[in-house]
C-alpha cells in the first residue's frame, strides 16, 4: 500500500463514538477525604451503584466508622492503604490540606487513575469566591505532585446534599471531565455514567480546570438565591 493509500484508508476510517466509553464496573474506587460530605456522597453513590468503594481518612477508625454508617459494603482505611488498594482514586480533602496530603502520598499513588474533584474557593461576608493556586488549579497541583500518576478532573460541581440523600434516585447533572489522555478521561467518564441521571463529559486538558473548579463559587450564589441544589447540564450533546 502506498502512502497515498495508507492516508486515504485512514481519512475513511470511521470516527470513534464519543459514547463508547468502558466498563468500569469491575475497578475498586478509592475515595481520599471520604469522611467529609462531598467524599461520603460520592462513595454512598459508587456503592449504590455496585461499585467496591474505600473510605480514605488520615485515621483508619475514622474512616471505618463513616464506612460502617454509610454501609453498602463500603471498607474505611488510611488514605495510604486506600490509595495502594484503589484502582481509581478520588481527591476529595478540603482545599488548605490538598497539597500537604498529596505530596505524602505520592508514592502509594503511583501508576494509578487520579481524579481530583478539589474546589480552591475563598469565603468572606459576600460570598464564596475562586482563588487561584500557583500552579493553576487544584488538578494541576495534583498533576505537578504526582509524577508517576495518571491525573484527571471531574466532580467539582455536586451537590453533597443530593448524593447523600438515599430518597433521591437520580441526579439530575453533567459532570465535566478534564485530562491529558483521552482513555483516562473516558474511564472517569463511564465512572460517572455509572450514577444515575449523571453524564461524564469530555472538557478539554488539565490547563482549563481552574474555570471548572471556579465556577463552583457561581453554583454556590445559585444555591443561596434560589435554595436549590444546582447543577450543570451541557445541551447538544
Amino acid at each position: 500500500m502506498t502512502s497515498t493509500d495508507s492516508s486515504q484508508g485512514s481519512h475513511n476510517a470511521p470516527a470513534k463514538d464519543p459514547w463508547d466509553l468502558p466498563d468500569v464496573s469491575g475497578l475498586v474506587v478509592g475515595v481520599l477525604g471520604g469522611t467529609g460530605p462531598q467524599g461520603k456522597g460520592l462513595a454512598y453513590r459508587f456503592a449504590r451503584a455496585g461499585q467496591k468503594v474505600i473510605l480514605g481518612s488520615r485515621a483508619a477508625e475514622r474512616a471505618q466508622a463513616a464506612a460502617d454508617e454509610l454501609g453498602l459494603g463500603i471498607e474505611g482505611a488510611d488514605n495510604a492503604e486506600c490509595a495502594r488498594r484503589s484502582d481509581i482514586v478520588i481527591v476529595a480533602v478540603p482545599w488548605d490540606g490538598h497539597g500537604a496530603t498529596l505530596e505524602a502520598l505520592r508514592e502509594d499513588l503511583a501508576g494509578k487513575l487520579v481524579v481530583d474533584c478539589v474546589n480552591p474557593l475563598g469565603f468572606d461576608k459576600k460570598g464564596a469566591y475562586a482563588l487561584k493556586p500557583e500552579e493553576g488549579s487544584a488538578a494541576e497541583q495534583a498533576a505537578a505532585l504526582l509524577p508517576d500518576s495518571r491525573v484527571t478532573a471531574a466532580f467539582h460541581h455536586l451537590s453533597a446534599v443530593l448524593l447523600s440523600d438515599p430518597e433521591v434516585d437520580e441526579i439530575d447533572t453533567d459532570v465535566m471531565v478534564l485530562g491529558e489522555e483521552r482513555a483516562d478521561a473516558e474511564i472517569v467518564q463511564a465512572l460517572a455514567g455509572r450514577i444515575a441521571g449523571m453524564r461524564g463529559i469530555f472538557s478539554g486538558r488539565l490547563r482549563n480546570a481552574h474555570q471548572v473548579e471556579s465556577l463552583v463559587a457561581n453554583l454556590i450564589s445559585v444555591n443561596r438565591r434560589y435554595k436549590a441544589h444546582a447543577g450543570l447540564r451541557v445541551t447538544d450533546v
